[in-house]
């Protein structure tokens, strides 16, 4: 069946969880842009954690995941660097539901 909760459809595309997300209230501020979004620092190190570990890993201040996520933990100055980085090239998707269209979903610069 197809249809309903009960749907194929329903079950495995809109059940699954998804990694990389969060929720939060989205505010508008007087120092931002209109293209800008700024983020919590826990809510930024969570959704980056991976790309922030890479770029550790790639620039010889971390062996292994382990590490890299301990200097996360630690909030070492070294992270925010990788931080600022990785977040230049990544613009965050935000969705203001119930999302009936394609301007219900729109594209930001994050900003710390």
């Amino acid at each position: 069946v197809i249809e309903g909760k009960e749907g194929r459809f329903h079950k495995i595309l809109l059940g699954e969880r998804v990694d990389y997300s969060c929720r939060s209230v989205i505010v508008a501020g007087p120092l931002f842009l209109l293209h800008q979004c700024g983020l919590p620092l826990e809510i930024t190190t969570e959704l980056f954690q991976t790309s922030v570990i890479h770029g550790l890993i790639r620039q010889h201040r971390a062996s292994n995941t382990g590490l890299g996520k301990s200097k996360i933990l630690e909030k070492e100055p070294i992270v925010w660097e990788i931080l600022q980085e990785v977040m230049q090239g990544h613009p965050l998707l935000l969705k203001r539901a119930p999302t009936l269209h394609r301007l219900g979903i729109q594209a930001f610069q994050p900003i710390l």
